[in-house]
């Protein structure tokens, strides 16, 4: 059922300064989290625009890292491939490299999609893993601090892409998703109804063929089978976007501080 939102947009000059945007988002979120309620637990996602964000939060030379209080912190993954995690497109693979690998995390506290797995049993176990980490009961959905999401050019989002069987599923947390669109056409994701809880959720997207997707998700006919990133829709009545120049350039112009506000009404 669609529910309208507030969506604020902050756009950045160009990639390199929406990098650092993001990683102060980071940083910001998670420090309150933890003052909120001792953890601060985190759904990212795969791509080359959290890649620099993570370089950066990983980097000594950068502010973000000391700031960042790593050992309250839980990471969890949006989608993946189902991929081997040491295959250099998966998107944890990607996260280790640029981030786990330098950063003092307890490894305890990483919670990967098992890619290598058949579909379904990865699937299977990650749903399992959130009922006993969020310890939830019957039809309860986990919460995420966190949740970071990007854009497809086709505007899809996390693993659901256009006409695929994961936007019709409204009862599991994790599915197996098939997308023969795609070069690995055997995905595993949250689905929508768990993004949409998430008490922080925030797209981030740079570039300039995102700008008409963006433009089509957030300003045009309601039609999220075509267009999934507009099942988002969070609970919480608030969506931000971190976009570059870009990225923004088919929406509203944005104020003099480079932020803009919209209320969508589906």
């Amino acid at each position: 059922m669609p529910r309208p939102f507030s969506l604020e947009y902050r756009v950045s000059e160009d990639p390199t300064a929406l990098s650092h945007a993001a990683a102060q988002y980071f940083v910001d979120c998670t420090r309150a989290a933890v003052e909120a309620r001792g953890k601060a637990r985190m759904a990212i996602s795969g791509g080359s625009t959290p890649k620099a964000t993570f370089q950066l939060l990983a980097d000594p030379a950068q502010p973000y890292r000391a700031m960042m209080p790593w050992d309250r912190m839980e990471i969890y993954w949006v989608d993946e491939r189902c991929l081997p995690p040491d295959h250099p497109d998966s998107n944890y693979h990607m996260t280790r490299v640029n981030l786990l690998d330098h950063v003092p995390i307890p490894p305890e506290q990483v919670h990967r999609m098992r890619g290598e797995l058949d579909p379904e049993e990865a699937a299977a176990k990650y749903e399992s893993e959130l009922r006993n980490q969020f310890r939830l009961e019957g039809a309860q959905a986990p919460v995420f601090d966190l949740l970071a999401l990007g854009m497809g050019d086709d505007g899809h989002t996390a693993s659901l892409f256009p006409h695929t069987e994961a936007l019709d599923e409204m009862m599991r947390l994790v599915v197996a998703n098939h997308v023969p669109q795609q070069k690995y056409d055997w995905r595993i994701t949250l689905t929508w109804p768990v993004i949409v809880e998430a008490r922080e959720l925030f797209f981030l997207i740079a570039g300039e063929a995102k700008a008409d997707p963006v433009h089509r998700v957030l300003q045009g006919p309601f039609d999220p089978d075509t267009l999934p990133s507009q099942l988002i829709q969070p609970r919480s009545g608030k969506l931000l976007m971190l976009l570059d120049r870009q990225a923004a350039s088919l929406l509203p112009a944005p104020d003099a501080g480079g932020v803009g506000k919209m209320e969508i009404h589906r």
